[in-house]
């Protein structure tokens, strides 16, 4: 069955170009760079052309997501897939894809109404070495497993969410239904996962944004500890202590970026499963920053 391989690049709106591209490259190590287009910038990780494209429209959220396909035929597979289910699919144009520096680009809404791309054909750059934007140990993991994962809002039910993600090929399922005083029933989160990451997409976060926190993985457990003095050094606000977790055993931590929600930076993950179980809690740490996760989950 066609699918996607991997969550390629992101797009973010924000409100300060210049805010954002200094902490991406002093504070997370990016490489951060433009091409004179007015209120656009570009943030490498690896050899791709780009991982993130930041526009300065003001809405301080996710714009974009973008699924990659492995080629021409999955491409064409995947749009009649999505048109069969009754998913409005547009084809992008020539100079659409190569916006992206993609070879073919179609645009869609998840089930939330939310804005997806699906494409195949990245731009990889073999003769532009990822350059950091500040020291690191090491380099960020990528690879088969893509950018990173994130969490993002609903504005439909975890099983509608489901059904619309396993149009594109991903399977998972609930790994954490986290008891809460007071409620009549536990706190449920959907993990889907199309690679060897344990996900790629989460929902079930409560908040107004639609992205609760983008996690970049590191390929040297150091590089977790320098970033955290980093952002200690930087006054940045944390907001989840440094801990890991049951499900991807993923050790890191979370802190504040200019658009007031989370980055999380992480190390050691384990690869999927594929079978499903569910957890209650994390393995250790992790604990909630006073008042910076309450404003997380109220913005």
């Amino acid at each position: 069955m066609v699918q996607i391989t991997e969550l390629g690049y992101v797009a973010l709106g924000v409100k300060n170009l210049a805010e954002w591209t200094a902490f991406a490259s002093s504070i997370i190590g990016l490489e951060a760079f433009d091409e004179g287009e007015p209120g656009r910038a570009y943030l490498r990780m690896d050899y791709w052309r780009h991982r993130i494209i930041l526009d300065e429209d003001g809405s301080d959220d996710l714009n974009v997501l973008g699924f990659r396909v492995a080629g021409v035929e999955e491409f064409r597979a995947m749009a009649r897939r999505l048109t069969d289910a009754g998913v409005a699919v547009r084809i992008g144009s020539p100079a659409e894809a190569d916006a992206r520096r993609v070879l073919e680009i179609m645009m869609l809404n998840d089930a939330s109404g939310y804005p997806i791309e699906i494409f195949h054909g990245p731009q990889v750059q073999a003769d532009r070495p990822f350059h950091p934007g500040r020291r690191m140990h090491g380099r960020f993991r990528t690879g088969d497993g893509g950018m990173g994962h994130l969490i993002q809002h609903q504005t439909v039910g975890l099983d509608r969410t489901y059904e619309f993600y396993k149009l594109l090929g991903m399977r998972g399922g609930v790994e954490y239904r986290i008891p809460i005083p007071g409620a009549p029933g536990p706190a449920e989160l959907l993990f889907m996962h199309c690679n060897e990451r344990d996900h790629t997409v989460a929902f079930g976060a409560p908040g107004k944004k639609r992205i609760n926190h983008l996690m970049l993985e590191v390929e040297n457990f150091d590089d977790v500890g320098l970033t955290y003095e980093i952002v200690q050094r930087a006054g940045l606000a944390m907001a989840m202590t440094p801990g890991r977790h049951a499900n991807d055993h993923m050790y890191s931590f979370y802190f504040m970026n200019p658009s007031g929600w989370m980055i999380e930076i992480g190390w050691g993950a384990r690869a999927a499963t594929h079978q499903s179980e569910y957890y209650q809690r994390d393995t250790y740490g992790h604990a909630p920053v006073p008042g910076v996760m309450k404003g997380v989950m109220e913005i």
